[in-house]
């Protein structure tokens, strides 16, 4: 098994090194094989560990492959830690990863850097499975990097583009304030343990929940104060509330990279991190709160963003930050079990709904802006089926366990019930709680409108891609004129960020080819199934044996426990998305147009969200402008004219100064010469009669 694992986690740095490396040598078509093949291969080796763990009766182990950095007491090896929360992460990164690679074959089809662009994707998911199998915080954090690097790397994939670059640096700055706060815990905890190893930290944790730790004149509760830097780090990887502006402008890379960022790997990174701390986190009661006071935040914000939008992919961005606000305050409220569920249903409907966009937008010629969509049901039949499964899937319709009902549903059903259940329970003893429960059961409506308004506005409704509504000539009837009105009411420029090629305007759409079309049906099974099939292992009665320790929950933490809650409460999300559902279907099926006549009243709480609550405005005006004014100052002030205005370019000026004046005196003429030494001979005389006299 330690073979398996370690060819599990490096086949993928393998195959980035030859695509990156050899890429221009062998070729396209080689670069891609080899890159797919060795994901394809980490995928089978993932399942397999998966499936021993799950039923072969696998046990946890830590296999140490070398030393890493041993200085002083600060000891690190490159291990690979298999327990139950790697298992599952396994799986997730590799299965999603191994479908992008082989969508990737037919949305990059016309690209001239395939090697380079799959080289990306497999040194991603490299990072991304360091960071899931380490066995100490110092190659959590070597991961964790790396999935950053790699991200900028991907979201600036075309650098030929000024807004992807742009975007790229923005992720990597705003992923670097949660970072510098990640490691302060980092060195929060070895300086209080003196190891940063996950196997000798937790056994530490409850004797020490207690110590305080004073700093600026006040006491800190350790376990609290290493929690909530850790979570920092955590809230910019996941794009949290105050450091989640990175995440809808990353829609600038290609939409594979989009799946596998932002469905199943890079922003789960922060919500698996709280979830393999949950032994810190259990005696941490302030630090929970915060984490779910923030989840709850970010849920409500995203959603309520999400309503605006018309860019197809920034929709479902947004969707990916309210779905992690959920797995969030799951963990706040200390379901980890609930929290991990959602993550691990989430990667098969978001990765679904996010390539089925790249489908859409490949059939309708790299054309993102959903304005421009309508009637594209029967011309991309299969994108269809797939985007309504996925849809159905994060809305959370189903057949709730009510008056002696089997609960039934798509795979977001099971996963989001049982957080929003969770947070009912907990808030019973907690305030914080039962306001994220409150907060889950709004959401859960507002991601059910702005669900079926993408999928009514996309493939139903009346054709908006034509050649007469793309040249503001007449629309044909009423709702071609507030389709119109709609496009023109809006300041946002038509977004054609996959494009390299032109918008293909006067073009009809297409099916996508089968080599996309493959994983979107491997993904829609996972949709449908994920959720009540593995329901019992991740939150049911086997729960205990599923996980096998990894996840930790303390004495008072029963919030996992089967208890009955009142028909109200079960009922309440699920009623809240057929009201979304209802709202959707009036406003752009039944009374089609009402939406764009709306967005074009435009209104005061409309602005707030299509503006994404101002924070881009807010943190250009505060911290970005202040970071340009102090960099002008210690640039122009400091360095130029203080350190090279009085250092070299100060002593250079002098120099040319003085060497410019002196060359004055060598004019050629001899008389000149003659009148200067006569003057010294004078001075010389002069100095002498002085010296003489005295």
């Amino acid at each position: 098994m330690e073979t398996l694992v370690t060819v599990l986690v490096f086949a993928p740095i393998v195959g980035a090194a030859i695509a990156g490396l050899f890429g221009r040598r062998i070729g396209d078509v080689p670069s891609m094989a080899v890159t797919t093949g060795l994901l394809l291969l980490s995928c089978a080796l993932s399942w397999t560990v998966f499936v021993q763990w799950t039923w072969g009766g696998l046990e946890p182990f830590t296999h140490t492959l070398m030393r890493f950095i041993h200085v002083g007491d600060f000891q690190s090896n490159w291990a690979i830690r298999i327990d139950g929360l790697s298992a599952v992460m396994l799986i997730v990164v590799t299965t999603v990863s191994a479908l992008v690679h082989l969508y990737s074959w037919g949305y990059m089809t016309d690209d001239p850097s395939k090697p380079r662009f799959f080289a990306y994707l497999s040194l991603f998911t490299f990072a991304m499975l360091a960071l899931v199998t380490a066995a100490d915080f110092m190659q959590l954090f070597l991961g964790w990097e790396g999935v950053g690097l790699a991200s900028y790397l991907l979201i600036g994939f075309w650098f030929h583009k000024d807004t992807a670059n742009a975007a790229a640096i923005k992720a990597f700055v705003v992923n670097r304030v949660g970072d510098f706060g990640f490691v302060l815990g980092v060195m929060t905890v070895f300086w209080a343990f003196g190891t940063i190893q996950f196997a000798e930290i937790f056994p530490l944790v409850a004797a020490n929940a207690d110590r305080t730790w004073e700093f600026a004149g006040q006491n800190w509760r350790l376990m609290d104060l290493a929690c909530a830097l850790l979570f920092v780090g955590a809230m910019g990887k996941s794009a949290q509330f105050f450091l989640h502006t990175w995440l809808p402008d990353a829609m600038e890379g290609p939409t594979p990279v989009s799946a596998l960022i932002h469905a199943a790997t890079m922003v789960t990174a922060g919500v698996y991190m709280v979830c393999l701390l949950s032994p810190m986190f259990e005696y941490a009661p302030v630090a929970k709160n915060i984490v779910t006071l923030i989840g709850a935040v970010t849920a409500l914000f995203a959603a309520t963003v999400g309503l605006t939008q018309n860019d197809i992919k920034r929709v479902i961005a947004y969707s990916t930050c309210s779905q992690l606000g959920y797995m969030f305050f799951a963990a706040g409220v200390g379901a980890y079990q609930a929290a991990m569920f959602h993550l691990f249903t989430h990667a098969f409907f978001k990765a679904l709904l996010f390539l089925g966009a790249g489908s859409v937008i490949h059939g309708m010629h790299h054309e993102q802006d959903m304005r421009r969509y309508g009637a594209l049901a029967k011309a991309l039949p299969v994108t269809y089926a797939v985007m309504m499964i996925g849809t159905i899937a994060i809305t959370g319709l189903g057949v709730p366990p009510v008056f002696g009902l089997e609960p039934l549903g798509f795979a977001g059903f099971y996963s989001k019930e049982s957080i929003i259940h969770a947070a009912f329970s907990a808030g019973a003893e907690n305030g914080i709680a039962y306001f994220a429960f409150v907060i889950g059961v709004l959401v859960a409506g507002l991601t059910s409108f702005y669900s079926w308004r993408l999928a009514f506005f996309t493939f139903n409704g009346h054709a908006r891609w034509g050649h007469d509504d793309h040249a503001h000539g007449e629309a044909h009837n009423a709702n071609d004129h507030a389709s119109a009105a709609q496009l023109e009411t809006h300041d946002e420029p038509v977004a054609h960020a996959d494009d390299a090629h032109g918008h293909g305007q006067d073009h009809k759409p297409h099916e996508s080819p089968w080599i996309m079309l493959v994983p979107l049906l491997v993904l829609s099974v996972g949709a449908i199934f994920a959720g009540g099939f593995f329901e019992g292992s991740f939150i049911g009665h086997h729960q205990e044996e599923f996980w096998r320790g990894a996840i930790f929950n303390g004495p008072d933490n029963h919030v996992m426990e089967h208890h009955e809650a009142p028909v109200w409460a079960v009922l309440a999300p699920l009623v809240a998305a057929i009201i979304g559902l209802g709202v959707a279907a009036y406003m752009y099926l039944w009374k089609e147009g009402l939406g764009a006549r709306l967005a074009a009243r435009g209104g005061p709480l409309y602005t707030f969200f299509y503006n994404k609550w101002f924070f881009d405005e807010l943190y250009q005006a505060t911290f970005v402008r202040l970071a340009k004014l102090l960099g002008d100052l210690f640039w122009k002030g400091g360095d130029q004219k203080i350190i090279d205005g009085l250092g070299p370019d100060g002593v250079s000026a002098v120099s040319y100064e003085v060497g410019r004046r002196a060359g004055k005196l060598q004019s050629g003429y001899v008389y000149h010469y003659a009148f200067v030494m006569l003057l010294g001979v004078a001075g010389i005389l002069s100095y002498a009669l002085w010296a003489w006299g005295r």
